[in-house]
């Protein structure tokens, strides 16, 4: 009976599997959409300078698109981060990646830290992304405004050098071992 339940237990991490798929399936949609987001846009653009029609405050327009086409595919690429950490944390080595060179620098995913250290960053690099979009939005019509975003500024900063040293702190235990 004890032997049974121990395979049944060890035979769920299967479950996982649902995760990771589900990861693909996202991080799929998500690069198409944003694909297609752009090409739009530049239909849009060709629109506006090759056939001279107005459009009210196109720049922004354009960088916020932008902006946000780069947000979609960070958030694609950390729906595929995480999905091949659940794999080869839960279910088994990726065979035919060992050989590739991308493969080191994509899964060298040992534990469960690894996986968020990874995730963080990106994480880390969407929320400069989303500031970044929102500070297009701010009217600089009050001096404290200003002072916000400089502030803003000032912490994403802060947290990207702190985001950069603990990173290169890992590395370097890494290399240690």
């Amino acid at each position: 009976m004890k032997s049974f339940f121990e395979k049944v237990l060890w035979g769920s991490r299967y479950m996982t599997l649902l995760a990771v798929w589900s990861c693909i399936i996202g991080m799929t949609l998500l690069f198409v959409l944003s694909a297609l987001d752009m090409g739009r846009l530049l239909l849009e653009f060709i629109d506006v300078y090759a056939f001279g029609h107005d459009v009210p405050d196109f720049h922004t327009q354009v960088v916020s698109h932008v902006i946000t086409a780069v947000d979609d595919f960070l958030l694609a690429m950390v729906l595929l981060i995480f999905g091949l950490g659940v794999y080869e944390l839960h279910i088994d080595k990726i065979d035919c990646a060992r050989d590739n060179p991308a493969a080191g620098k994509l899964l060298k995913i040992e534990s469960l830290d690894d996986l968020k250290d990874r995730l963080g960053k990106v994480i880390l690099m969407i929320l400069v992304v989303a500031f970044f979009k929102n500070v297009l939005h701010v009217k600089f019509d009050d001096p404290l405004n200003i002072l916000y975003m400089g502030g803003g500024i000032f912490l994403v900063s802060l947290a990207l050098y702190f985001g950069h040293k603990a990173g290169h702190k890992a590395v370097t235990k890494v290399a240690e071992k």
